[in-house]
């Protein structure tokens, strides 16, 4: 899932070091003509790229934020969506990745590599790469030194944190103790309705999330009711009238002419 913030008061600042600086989206091989096309009906700047011997197209969302598609996919978790406005064969999958900048990547290398189970995948110029699990796309993280770049600040246009997923509760309690063994300033565990959160920052910066698997967003709602109304978690119903009137409105593509938002 990737989540959005509504700050619409907030500073527009480009983002820096101790930041993510982009976010990658697999697509599947064959696919980059469809989406350059699409990309250019819909008048939206991008620029073809080849990174780590797989090609890429990248672009800005509206408010700024580095986005990529990326021709390398697996289907083994990917579910269609039957009503998307993208064809099957062309869809997003997933995540591919994210990538973040930092000033100095020693102590970030350290931890990734051993309190948090990564390993170096190869290096391209000045990007590591990271891979866990089994690899291949939606398990990859990419590191980018640049001490000669600027610092990046929390605003519009920049990516707040990225989180991690472990399959339950205990798994993620077993992890938050290693981290807080390791040094890390770990958050206690937080309930978000949908999963338990705790946080951290890296010695970079930038903010990491560990989230369980459950209980998931159908613990409210049915999977095909998903997305056409506002759920929220128990204790923020007393608010419910309050944020459907202050909240902006969205519209799913498949229900835009239902009024469902």
């Amino acid at each position: 899932a990737m989540t959005f913030f509504g700050w619409p008061t907030w500073p527009k600042q480009r983002a820096g070091s101790g930041q993510i600086t982009t976010v990658s989206f697999q697509v599947p091989p064959g696919s980059l003509g469809f989406w350059s096309n699409r990309l250019k009906e819909l008048r939206v700047d991008y620029r073809m790229v080849t990174t780590f011997e797989t090609d890429a197209l990248m672009l800005r969302d509206a408010d700024g934020i580095e986005l990529a598609l990326v021709a390398q996919a697996s289907d083994d978790r990917w579910k269609p969506w039957p009503d998307g406005p993208v064809d099957e064969e062309h869809a997003i999958r997933g995540f591919h990745s994210v990538t973040m900048t930092l000033a100095e990547m020693a102590a970030t290398f350290n931890l990734l590599t051993t309190a948090m189970g990564f390993r170096v995948a190869t290096q391209e110029g000045k990007t590591t790469r990271f891979e866990t699990g089994q690899g291949g796309p939606h398990s990859v993280l990419d590191v980018i030194e640049a001490p000669e770049g600027p610092e990046g600040e929390e605003s519009i246009g920049t990516v707040h944190h990225v989180a991690w997923r472990t399959p339950d509760p205990d798994a993620q309690v077993a992890w938050r103790d290693t981290l807080l063994t390791a040094g890390r300033d770990v958050t206690p565990v937080i309930d978000r309705w949908y999963f338990k959160s705790i946080y951290f920052r890296e010695p970079g910066g930038v903010l990491f999330e560990i989230a369980t698997d459950g209980p998931g967003f159908t613990v409210d709602e049915s999977p095909e009711t998903l997305g056409t109304g506002l759920s929220l978690p128990p204790w923020f119903q007393v608010r419910r009238d309050r944020l459907d009137e202050i909240l902006p409105p969205i519209v799913v593509p498949t229900t835009a002419t239902t009024g469902a938002h």
